[in-house]
């Protein structure tokens, strides 16, 4: 940890089934709040999705607690650092979807979609090509204003201003990934592997979803084939590949967004 920034900021998220959605919103409050942290914690019958900040060790002793419910075990947090509190408040909601999509078909708690880890997109990027030869591509899911602070060079980019655009989105755009490897990616992997198994749903046969976003991205192997910095739905705004926050002179020319 560097002294100079001493909050640690987690964003995770884990597709599984919840049936008691209530009861775990009011156990995930109360520990939250127990350990003075700030954010947004998202909950539904298909899984949780979390943005947390606080102190080290009160960050890391909420997610030891909520590992010990067998369905949240293996739920792993992106880590990064910030010099103050990014959130203001702290927020947990029951909601209809952790991430809204709008097509209930889809359904990653019953079935994860392929993924392809950090190091080996890189390669295959290095290369412009996949371990079968085939031409790799790179899909954007986010929003189009975090596309445009930072993303994978030369990746598609739709244009869309929410994620329950996509698959209207995706319907027009079918053929130009026809034929090739589709690593489809977001800022910590939820939108990205409910839009890889939309994909293939769409009888694309080989997407992909990058293995914790570009985040996770970010941590193991920086920039490479990266251009800009990754928004984030914080205070900091975004954060550069190193995982630092923006510095506060480009946090002034940023637009504040509300939680997408």
């Amino acid at each position: 940890m560097n002294p100079a920034l001493p909050v640690l900021n987690i964003s995770a998220y884990q597709f599984t089934e919840i049936s008691d959605t209530a009861a775990l919103r009011e156990a995930c409050h109360a520990q939250a709040s127990a350990h003075s942290l700030k954010g947004t914690v998202l909950i539904a019958e298909e899984g949780i999705n979390l943005f947390l900040a606080g102190p080290a060790q009160a960050v890391r002793n909420f997610v030891s607690w909520l590992q010990q419910d067998p369905r949240l075990a293996s739920i792993t947090p992106k880590e990064s650092w910030s010099a103050t509190q990014p959130f203001r408040k702290l927020l947990v909601k029951v909601k209809n979807e952790i991430i809204r999509m709008n097509h209930p078909a889809i359904q990653p708690q019953t079935g994860r979609a392929p993924a392809v880890a950090a190091a080996t997109l890189k390669r295959w990027l290095d290369d412009g090509h996949d371990d079968q030869g085939r031409p790799v591509v790179t899909l954007d899911t986010r929003n189009a204003f975090e596309v445009d602070e930072g993303s994978f060079v030369g990746a598609l980019d739709w244009r869309i201003d929410k994620f329950s655009e996509f698959p209207a989105a995706a319907s027009q755009h079918l053929g130009d990934l026809q034929g090739k490897t589709v690593v489809s990616f977001c800022t910590g992997g939820i939108r990205c592997e409910k839009a890889a198994i939309y994909l293939r749903e769409q009888g694309l046969e080989t997407v992909y979803q990058l293995e914790g976003g570009i985040l996770k991205y970010f941590e193991e192997v920086g920039s490479a084939h990266y251009s800009g910095n990754c928004f984030v739905f914080d205070e900091r705004r975004g954060v550069n590949p190193d995982l630092s926050p923006l510095h506060k002179e480009t946090l002034k020319k940023m637009p504040s967004q509300a939680e997408h």
